[in-house]
């Protein structure tokens, strides 16, 4: 379907699609900083980016491997849960 545009439609859509998707990462940028869901926006930029773009789509696919691998290892976590957690508060003394 492409190949079918013009020139200066390719160059308008990677225009288009360039200040959309950067203007998101900014978005989110502010948002790690500020209440918002930063990182999930940074992600939906890097994904407007790489309809257009082969790098953002390596990128993205990077990063989708990389949260596969945190969450898998995420989910075999052994680590007991702490003490303090299970045990009621200490009491004081009357008096």
């Amino acid at each position: 379907m492409q190949a079918n545009r013009s020139p200066a439609e390719r160059i308008a859509r990677k225009i288009v699609v360039s200040i959309v998707g950067f203007t998101t990462i900014l978005l989110g940028i502010i948002m790690i900083v500020t209440p918002g869901p930063g990182f999930l926006v940074i992600l939906g930029g890097l994904a407007i980016l790489a309809v257009e773009f082969a790098w953002a789509k390596r990128w993205l696919a990077k990063v989708k491997e990389t949260g596969k691998l945190f969450w898998s290892r995420k989910g075999k976590s052994t680590t007991p849960s702490s003490p303090s957690s299970t045990t009621s508060p200490p009491t004081l003394p009357n008096g």
